[in-house]
Order: C-alpha cells, then structure tokens, then sequence
C-alpha cells in the first residue's frame, strides 16, 4: 500500500482493517486518515473501480466500516467517522490514478528535494515504469512514484467539464431530475 493511501502506522493499521471490506464491496480505497483533535475524524474516500461513487455507496460503506471498526477496535477514544467520494478534484494515491488522469492539471509534492524543488504544477503526461511524467515550465519530467508524498488534480474547467460529461455518460447525472430554471422577461426601463 502506497504512503499516499495512508499516511501514518496508525492510517497504514487502520488500511488494513478497511480496505478488505470497501473491496468485498466492490469500491476501493482511495484514501484514509485519523486527524486528531477532541474528537479524532477518521476520513476515509472511496470510489468505484470505474468511478461514480454516490451518497447511498457512502453510507453503505459507512455501515460496512462501522461494524469492522466495533469489533476490532483499533481507535481507543470516540471517534467520528467520515466517509466520502474523492471529488472532482480528487487526490492521486495510485500509480494507476496518473496514467487515468494523463492530460489534466495536477499539483504534486515531493517528501526530498528534487533538483531544489518539492512542488510540481503542471500537465500529467503519464506513466513510465514506476515514474509519474508532468509538464512543467522545463518540459516533461519523471517523478518516482515512491518520492511523491501528495498529490491532487487541480480544479479547472476543462477537469470539471470532462468528469460531468462522463458522469452523464455513464447515465449518472440525469438532467431530469434538476428543476426547470424559470426566467421572467422584463420591459426595457424607460428613460
């Protein structure tokens, strides 16, 4: 399991108690973490292999992780459970997720130095091996997957345009549903 799914030993510990039962359900883990706090938050975002996760998944995958959680206990204090979807501009956690993504914008961090630099903006190009490709202002360049320590699409509406469209490809969204935006006519103000 990559650094980026699960951060801490205690996110890494608690991967391993959940992602079984969010793939027995047929999603997967995208990302989990406990912040700390009076009451700790543990937030955990899932998807579908194909994408599409909704709040019924969520809430299915609430109850699942609630009983795993009751049973083997791994959180001593109460805690807060938060379940949701990626979003549109998701975090990367996957060598997979960045060859989806090729062609979008994303902002990409580094835990050490790379030529005097740990952030990345820039267009995904990829990837090769276990190397991430992005275009910066220098051209193309690879980063070892294993050096990224966060990584997250950029919220652009070219990223927004193509994810509703697929969305409603898919039959996700139906525009039936949303109410008809009513318009009234005005008479031109006399002068």
């Amino acid at each position: 399991m990559s650094d980026l799914i699960a951060k801490t030993m205690i996110d890494r510990r608690l991967a391993e108690i959940v992602q079984p039962v969010i793939e027995d359900m047929g999603y997967e883990l995208v990302r989990i973490r406990l912040q700390g706090g009076n009451t700790p938050i543990l937030q955990i975002m899932a998807d579908k292999p194909d994408g599409g996760i909704e709040v019924d998944d969520c809430a299915d995958i609430s109850t699942a992780v609630s009983a795993i959680m009751d049973v083997e206990d791994p959180i001593e204090e109460n805690y807060t459970l938060e379940v949701s979807s990626p979003g549109i501009d998701r975090p990367l956690t996957r060598l997979k997720d960045f060859e989806a993504w090729d062609g979008y914008e994303a902002k990409l961090e580094t835990a050490e130095l790379i030529d005097g630099r740990r952030r990345f903006k820039g267009q995904l190009a990829g990837i090769e091996d276990d190397e991430v490709l992005i275009e910066i202002s220098e051209g193309t360049i690879g980063l070892k997957f294993e050096w990224l320590s966060d990584a997250k699409l950029v919220l652009t509406d070219d990223l927004i345009r193509d994810v509703l469209r697929a969305r409603k490809a898919a039959g996700v969204v139906n525009e039936d549903a949303f109410d008809e935006i009513e318009t009234e006519e005005t008479a031109p103000e006399e002068e």
